[in-house]
């Protein structure tokens, strides 16, 4: 009921409004800040004078209640609206008839296409069946969903339902990358790490970044990595810095005898931020690794719980093909490849991915994309 009629029937009563031209609304789904798929776009257009922006936080996976006040709230500011960008599915957008004027983006939350969400995980353990899928459509409404190649665009018609020869998933480039080529932003997050980890001066950074585990709602976070023996092996000249995926709510501490050494910096900083000042990446499942690879640094996959998780969720391409780095098992092959860098790092490997997953993000993915949507005709 809220869906098929609630939601619709509160949007029909503010997109009789007159268009607001420039005005643009960024939702989040289940995220209480924004994240950093909408930030930089969104501190782009806050900076132009003739936007009109506003935020909204829907806690889509939280109590309904509050939810469904929220759905309200922003229904009734997107009447009027001339963009719409959003970076998860989402049911509020999916199920409302859009005034022709409005462009509604999709900028989603990762780059590339590792493992499989929406459509794509019908019948798996991850997701529902079809029926459930086509019924509560979360992939609605969109004009256009940007992607960070022209090698991905079909992973995303299929896990948005849409058909083979639809031309709304554009390979411009994902905007929030564009931060990473900025050579301003990269000496800012290193003076930053500096400023907030005094630790880490002087010395290496590995960066460990994994996903979550479980349902949105209930996102628990590995605890496989043995912090402690990689203190013992690397404390003179690294630093371990800790990035748990925001959906995390309890997050395992950093044990006793490995301070010092690691640090969990989830709120510290963000995920961009990190990827600048490290010189290694460990990560598992997350997409993370795309953006990683355009600093063509070396990146290892700590797949302990593979045929668990790959049975659970799925992968777009056969996940150790696609890995551009060593996927491991335990801690001590880590440790193991850790120590005998650079040697055996594969540059070449991870140029290759860059340029298959990769190759529409250059620095200009947001000039793209304000250039696309502002082609859209305007029906007066």
């Amino acid at each position: 009921m809220t869906l098929k009629l609630l939601f619709p029937w509160q949007y029909r009563r503010f997109r009789k409004l007159p268009l607001k031209k420039g005005k643009a609304v960024f939702i989040e789904a289940n995220l209480t800040q924004l994240s950093g798929s909408l930030r930089f776009l969104y501190e782009t257009l806050c900076a132009r004078s003739e936007m009109q922006v506003d935020v909204h936080y829907l806690q889509e996976s939280g109590n309904k209640l509050s939810f469904i006040k929220n759905a309200f709230r922003c229904l009734k500011d997107i009447g009027d609206a001339h963009y719409i960008f959003l970076c998860e599915g989402s049911r509020v957008i999916s199920c409302i008839e859009p005034r022709r004027e409005t462009v509604i983006t999709q900028l989603w939350h990762g780059c590339g296409a590792f493992k499989k969400f929406g459509f794509s995980t019908c019948e798996d353990r991850f997701g529902g069946t079809r029926e459930e899928y086509l019924k509560y459509n979360y992939y609605g409404n969109y004009d256009y969903v940007t992607v960070s190649s022209p090698e991905v665009v079909w992973a995303y018609r299929e896990a948005m339902n849409l058909p083979e020869d639809d031309r709304s998933v554009v390979p411009v480039g994902i905007s929030c990358t564009d931060v990473l080529f900025e050579e301003r932003y990269r000496k800012a997050s290193k003076e930053k790490l500096n400023r907030l980890c005094p630790e880490a001066k002087g010395k290496k950074v590995m960066l460990y970044a994994p996903t979550f585990r479980g349902s949105v709602g209930n996102a628990e976070a590995p605890e496989a990595l043995d912090i402690p023996l990689l203190k013992e092996k690397f404390e003179t000249d690294w630093v371990l810095l800790v990035k748990q995926h925001p959906v995390v709510k309890n997050r395992p501490e950093i044990p006793e005898e490995a301070k010092g050494f690691a640090f969990d910096v989830s709120d510290q900083f963000v995920i961009e931020e990190l990827l600048c000042v490290s010189d290694l990446c460990i990560s598992d499942y997350s997409s993370l690794v795309f953006e990683y690879s355009l600093f063509e640094r070396p990146m290892l996959f700590f797949a302990f719980d593979f045929e668990e998780y790959g049975d659970w969720r799925g992968f777009y391409y056969d996940y150790h093909e696609l890995a551009p780095g060593p996927v491991m098992h335990t801690t001590e092959e880590i440790a193991d490849y850790i120590l005998q860098l650079p040697g055996c790092f594969d540059r070449e490997k991870v140029a290759r991915f860059r340029e298959k997953f990769m190759s529409a993000c250059d620095g200009h993915a947001t000039e793209r994309l304000l250039e696309l949507i502002r082609k859209e005709k305007i029906h007066e």
